[in-house]
């Protein structure tokens, strides 16, 4: 048990380090020697454990989508309108790649063009977004003549492209930033009569500012 235990503390050491030097240097230019030191184990340990840099790109994200899923799981057990829902879980994206480095490692590998999209948290996000608004749609909770996979893919693009610039610039994840994109959407997304009911701001309270990685010169 002991020696499992610490086989699953060092395959986990690994994953993290890893998703933080793919964030940091990208896939192509991180090497496994930097993934073992900044992992704190020997290059023995992490072949061991990843039989590539692949399977580790791999492992990273397969469980930061196993952590994105939690975090749309919870947003349509929360009562309100759809669009809410969809605002609160773009918030609570946010939060988790400015805390979370697998996740960030792994929204950055989605952007890699000799990575696969399939099964990547880009695809998955989309996915679920694609599913809410499709019900939003069918319930009247999109403007007239509002298409629910145009808003998808637009919610998409623009997420994406805050973790992309957050990379260098943490105040891209911030609360501000997207509560400026809502402000802008939701008048041409909600019917008139939700708008005053919709929480650009999100509906649960900013979480303790985590620690951000000090940009890259």
């Amino acid at each position: 048990m002991v020696k499992q235990e610490r086989a699953a503390r060092t395959r986990q050491a690994l994953i993290e380090a890893a998703a933080a030097v793919f964030a940091e240097e990208g896939f192509a230019a991180a090497s496994l020697s930097t993934i073992s030191r900044q992992a704190g184990v020997s290059n023995g340990a992490l072949h061991f454990h990843f039989a590539s840099k692949n399977a580790l790109a791999d492992a990273v994200e397969a469980q930061a989508c196993q952590r994105l899923a939690r975090i749309t799981a919870s947003a349509p057990a929360r009562p309100g309108p759809l669009l809410q829902q969809v605002i609160d879980a773009t918030h609570a994206l946010m939060d988790a790649l400015a805390a979370d480095t697998v996740l960030r490692g792994a929204f950055a590998l989605a952007c890699e063009p000799t990575r696969p999209r399939q099964g990547s948290p880009h695809t998955l996000w989309q996915h679920w977004l694609e599913d809410i608004l499709r019900r939003a749609e069918h319930n009247g909770a999109l403007a007239r003549g509002i298409r629910a996979a145009d808003t998808a893919r637009t919610l998409t693009a623009a997420t994406v492209g805050f973790a992309v610039l957050g990379a260098d610039d943490p105040s891209w994840l911030g609360r501000t930033r997207m509560t400026a994109l809502w402000n802008t959407l939701l008048p041409g997304l909600a019917p008139r009569h939700d708008l005053t009911r919709l929480r650009s701001t999100g509906t649960h309270p900013t979480p303790h500012p985590p620690r951000h990685p000090h940009p890259r010169p």
